[in-house]
């Protein structure tokens, strides 16, 4: 049974098979659509709290030229998130904290990441490099046992 129009079913997809990931990731996810009420609403909190939220630095949105915010669904998750943080019991400071956090971390994982990707390239590099110094076999020296140097020059 497909679900009425504009709803979804418990997958995300909607009637024309296009799942709530497809319509909020990549691109548009950035795209600022939300007003404070409703970007209040899908986050579950009251729109004075996202403007305690901007106060204090948790959340930036956008502004269109007359100055209201808009809230892109990235703000919308990143305010989901501060709300499972509080929902913790921890309060706006040590949410700030915890954020910071989690952006050092990723920034040193993207570094690692790319540490890792110049290390396997430098390990190839010393490969390719060793494989053009092997000489083939065919034209390596032979050495035989029972013949000493010695006996090559006539000598005993």
């Amino acid at each position: 049974m497909t679900p009425p129009r504009g709803e979804s079913d418990e997958t995300g997809a909607d009637k024309t098979g296009t799942t709530r990931a497809a319509l909020f990731g990549g691109e548009s996810a950035g795209r600022a659509v939300y007003v404070i009420s409703v970007a209040a609403e899908l986050a579950g909190v009251h729109p004075q709290t996202l403007r305690v939220y901007e106060r204090k630095g948790l959340v930036d949105p956008s502004r269109t030229g007359g100055g209201s915010r808009r809230y892109s669904q990235r703000d919308i998750e990143h305010l989901r998130h501060i709300g499972m943080l509080t929902g913790l019991g921890l309060n706006l400071e040590g949410v700030r904290r915890v954020l910071a956090l989690e952006a050092e971390v990723e920034a040193l994982r993207a570094e690692l990441e790319r540490v890792r990707e110049e290390s396997r390239d430098e390990l190839a590099q010393t490969h390719r490099h060793y494989r053009r110094d092997l000489v083939p076999l065919r034209q390596a020296l032979v050495w035989r046992p029972g013949r000493s140097t010695d006996a090559r020059r006539g000598r005993r």
